[in-house]
């Protein structure tokens, strides 16, 4: 079955931010690749999710942490483009794998600082310039960045330097892409209740009080609150929008 519809690909897509990033962008009408990591079974019940949302879903296996796969999933991707929708190309890249690490500034190692640098910066940065030829023009980049970069949180140095530098890299893509008119913008979200760091915004009720004190709407994020946000992004009512930063944190920290 062929689409004329526009595609988009996620990176992180099997579960938490990214899922509901590609469920809200199948709602808009849009057919998806992304990719996993480990997670399989997750992976195959977000393909059924999409395609039960009338539209085609694909999963694919990246682990963004090693450049070293990049040509080889780029040649996967193609192919998979040629046989599910007849073409080469795609409309929008999400940069949204990722991880987050809990470590004093004074305690990091640099083990801990190369893994970070490759799956929030290094990855990105090398596989977007590796898609760039399969990117429509007047399509769209949505990399991924965090509240931190903002406000500080002890514990969260490494990862958050690395969300800034990917906040950076937006702005240089905005402008460098922007004669292809493709846009480039990151948005940042604040805490949100997912598995991540072991579900602890979700299920430490505490740590829940404590951060949805310090938001101006009273709550922490749920991953509703993203996902529309990025289908936003990838739709024409935001075909003036590049070079921009939208925090996603209901006022955190102001």
């Amino acid at each position: 079955m062929l689409s004329k519809n526009k595609i988009a690909v996620v990176t992180g897509g099997s579960r938490g931010l990214g899922k509901d990033m590609v469920l809200s962008l199948a709602k808009n009408g849009l057919d998806i690749i992304f990719t996993y990591n480990n997670q399989k079974e997750a992976a195959d019940e977000v393909v059924k999710q999409i395609k039960d949302l009338g539209r085609q879903g694909i999963a694919m296996k990246l682990d963004v942490s090693k450049s070293s796969g990049f040509d080889v999933f780029v040649e996967n991707l193609t192919a998979e483009l040629q046989s599910h929708f007849d073409t080469d190309k795609f409309d929008f890249l999400i940069n949204n794998a990722g991880f987050m690490l809990h470590a004093e500034y004074e305690n990091v190692t640099e083990e801990e600082f190369i893994e970070m640098e490759n799956v929030h910066f290094k990855g990105p940065f090398f596989l977007t310039q590796k898609l760039l030829p399969q990117i429509n023009n007047f399509g769209g980049i949505v990399n991924v960045s965090s509240g931190i970069t903002r406000f500080t949180t002890p514990g969260f140095a490494v990862y958050a330097a690395f969300k800034s530098a990917m906040e950076t890299l937006t702005k240089f893509q905005a402008k460098e892409l922007g004669s292809r008119n493709i846009r480039a913008n990151v948005i940042a979200p604040g805490p949100i209740e997912t598995d991540i760091m072991g579900g602890a915004v979700r299920d430490n009720t505490e740590m829940n009080k404590h951060l949805a004190s310090q938001t101006a709407l009273g709550r922490v994020g749920i991953p509703e609150d993203i996902g529309g946000v990025v289908a936003f992004l990838c739709s024409d009512a935001a075909g003036y929008i590049t070079a921009q930063r939208i925090e996603i944190s209901g006022g955190s920290n102001l």
